[in-house]
């Protein structure tokens, strides 16, 4: 076959790609200082993307953070006041210290280009309501202008997304001119997998495939020796961790986007505390219900400093989201997470 490689879950094609980087590299490169492995032109599929979460404890998966990244995106941000909150680092990657550049992929997916009145994004939409067979769904990321900015700190590794709508299925095809593959893939697919289900819903339709290419496929040396933990882990796991994760709700729209977000900024500036029965009568659906309770843990993190998180918030997540918590705080495994 000439398709790409399938893999059940997002942890498979991690694996993979890590093992051909790290056993079968073709290059070792030194880019800005950035020593690494690479392999150049790889690929995988997803036949069911919503299964975008890893349980591998020594990887330890941050979801926090992995949601709030699809949420900035989906709401066309750029700004460090929230996304600086869930990953610190990302401020060293800014000019100006207040905005992202290049890799703030929504702001340029969610918002109007300029001479335009319409993003991109609902300008596909428009047109797979319209042309359901397009293969023109093509949502360009990097910019050939951004080649021009001297030392650029910040330049997007996606290309850009290409939304095809076949038999009742949306499928994407995802192209990065590069890819981290232990930092960068994990959230990076989270967040284009979570890209692709709101487009479905937007159109009515039913998730299809998520392919995902890459020009340079590379793991930095200064994670080699957590990449081996990883492996390692792989190799000698008899029974690995499967959490199937619910589809998005078909309800959800911009404004569910926009009311989520809400209760997001008021949980990081610490103006709320909600129990898990506070959550279930938010003004959002159970899916995005579950998005609150893991900003809400953040918030007892942060905040409150607990040495345990609220058995009820805890009790009340979905059990493959309660796993990656209890793997990656001690907070969250001694109020009672799965473990």
């Amino acid at each position: 076959m000439l398709t790409t490689t399938t893999f059940r879950s997002i942890e498979g094609a991690y694996l993979a790609l890590l093992k051909l980087a790290t056993n079968e590299h073709e290059h070792q490169i030194d880019a800005r200082g950035n020593q690494a492995r690479e392999v150049i032109g790889v690929g995988f599929r997803l036949p069911d993307p919503r299964q975008r979460l890893p349980y591998l404890a020594t990887r330890k998966a941050n979801p926090i953070f992995q949601f709030a990244e699809a949420l900035w995106y989906l709401a066309g941000r750029r700004d460090l006041e929230m996304i600086g909150y869930y990953a610190p680092s990302m401020r060293s990657s800014s000019r100006d210290g207040v905005n992202l550049g290049g890799s703030a992929y929504g702001y340029t997916l969610f918002n109007a280009a300029e001479g335009d009145t319409i993003s991109p994004f609902d300008r596909v939409l428009e047109l797979l309501r319209t042309e359901p067979d397009s293969k023109r769904g093509y949502l360009p990321v990097f910019s050939a202008a951004e080649l021009a900015v001297s030392d650029n700190p910040d330049m997007a590794c996606l290309a850009g997304l290409h939304l095809l709508a076949r038999g009742g299925r949306l499928h994407m095809v995802c192209n990065m001119r590069a890819n981290d593959l232990d930092c960068g893939l994990l959230s990076d697919v989270f967040s284009f997998t979570m890209i692709q289900e709101y487009a479905a819903v937007q159109l009515g339709l039913e998730l299809g495939t998520y392919t995902h290419f890459i020009g340079s496929a590379h793991v930095n040396d200064r994670d080699a020796e957590r990449v081996k933990r990883v492996l390692d882990e792989a190799d000698m796991r008899r029974h690995p961790q499967h959490f199937p994760f619910p589809a998005m709700s078909q309800e959800t729209t911009p404004s569910t986007i926009e009311r989520v977000l809400e209760h997001e900024e008021l949980l990081r500036t610490n103006k709320v505390q909600y129990s898990a029965e506070d959550v279930a009568g938010l003004d959002v659906d159970a899916y995005w219900q579950q998005t609150i309770l893991l900003f809400e843990t953040y918030r007892q993190i942060e905040h409150d400093q607990a040495d345990a998180v609220s058995r009820d918030v805890l009790a009340a997540l979905h059990p493959g989201l309660r796993w990656l918590l209890g793997n990656r705080w001690p907070a969250c495994a001694t109020a009672g997470g799965d473990q």
